[in-house]
């Protein structure tokens, strides 16, 4: 086990995209919350070998919505429950860019957080207003400077392309901006609209009006070509980095490697389970008072599902899935096991398939969703 992920489900507003598990801070039991969290952390690592983990992420919900005396109690419970040691290379928190305070810097960095991700979205300010952000372009402005004051060397941003009323020429402007701030990583993710989220009720009225599919196509052919053009290296589909800040925690995920998921909504894959905790801040608590954990789902992954999994969540990175890391995990050729699907995909052009390693190409790229859907099921 080398990493693991905390999930804060709060938020000061909520954004007319987000599907994650979120509630309005006002209303809510935070503090009981975060001492509940620290139960599930201990109670986890009472159960479970102490590991040496390589990464921590807090994401959200909003960390930062937490006040500052908050959020010094969060990374307390993380240091002393988790015990990060000197392996730690990655300590990651989410962060909104319009409730950064230099105080909640200083509490980040003095916990040992090194890395900040912070939700962009947009450099558009009309753009803002129509996904639901309260953030304008100026506070990301602020905001990165306190973060580099505060000594963050190693900040990502994060940004969205297919928004409504998005044009060709508002996204590059927007990554024009990014650039222009230095940021060590990027995010760049087209939006997909989810149910249960205003987007979806809107889109089911007839009232979202999205860039078309062929639109969209040629926006994030935009964002490789613009993130090319500027030194900064394509490692997985939505994601582009300088050399040496690729993210550490989310190469976990692709990589189909396990890691604990504590919170209210969390998902983890430990020794071999997928588990999925309950959401409602208030389920959350009782079943922890019930059992001490607070999983609604638990589900051993046979070794059919982790070979799929290594399959569509491996190609996601640019380097693709390794052959001979494959072999040592499965004790089988990759090839194998998918002669017809890779002999498809490659003759669509989608994926490269050499001696070391199977990848997308740069069409694969632009269709990823039908070459990951091809491995589903077909063990």
């Amino acid at each position: 086990m080398k990493s693991a992920y905390i999930h804060i489900p709060f938020c000061e507003h909520i954004c007319h995209y987000c599907d994650f598990n979120k509630f309005f801070i006002q209303s809510q039991p935070v503090d009981d919350y975060l001492r509940y969290l620290e139960k599930e952390m201990s109670n986890t690592m009472e159960a479970i070998e102490a590991p040496e983990l390589k990464t921590i992420f807090i994401g959200g919900g909003t960390p930062t919505s937490l006040s500052a005396v908050q959020l010094e109690r969060l990374l307390d419970t993380v240091n002393s429950v988790l015990k990060p040691g000197e392996n730690l290379v990655e300590f990651a928190v989410e962060a909104n860019p319009d409730d950064l305070s230099s105080e909640k810097l200083n509490v980040l960095k003095q916990a040992g957080v090194n890395r900040l991700s912070f939700g962009v979205q947009t450099f558009e300010d009309e753009l803002l207003k129509k996904i639901g952000r309260v953030h304008e372009k100026k506070d990301v402005f602020v905001s990165f400077e306190r973060a580099r004051e505060a000594g963050f060397e190693n900040i990502s941003l994060d940004l969205m392309f297919g928004l409504p009323g998005q044009t060709i020429d508002d996204l590059a402007a927007s990554l024009e901006t990014a650039l222009s701030l230095d940021a060590e990583h990027y995010s760049v993710y087209s939006l997909i609209v989810e149910p249960k989220t205003v987007f979806y009720n809107l889109m089911k009225k007839g009232r979202l009006h999205l860039p078309q599919q062929e639109q969209e196509a040629e926006m994030y052919e935009l964002v490789m070509k613009t993130m090319a053009e500027a030194g900064i290296h394509q490692y997985e589909i939505s994601n582009f980095a300088k050399k040496g800040f690729e993210s550490r925690h989310n190469l976990t995920y692709w990589s189909n490697e396990e890691y604990f998921g504590f919170g209210a909504g969390a998902h983890g894959y430990i020794n071999g389970k997928r588990t999925v905790n309950a959401g409602p801040v208030k389920h959350y608590i009782e079943l922890i008072d019930k059992t001490g954990f607070p999983y609604k789902e638990s589900h051993p992954v046979t070794r059919n599902e982790q070979i799929e999994e290594e399959m569509f969540l491996g190609l996601r990175k640019t380097a693709g899935v390794s052959k001979e890391r494959f072999f040592e995990k499965y004790g089988t050729p990759l090839d194998g096991l998918f002669p017809d699907v890779l002999r498809s995909l490659e003759e669509k052009g989608l994926i490269l398939n050499t001696e070391k390693s199977v990848r997308l190409t740069h069409g694969g790229k632009l269709l990823g969703n039908e070459v990951f859907q091809a491995f589903l099921g077909e063990l």
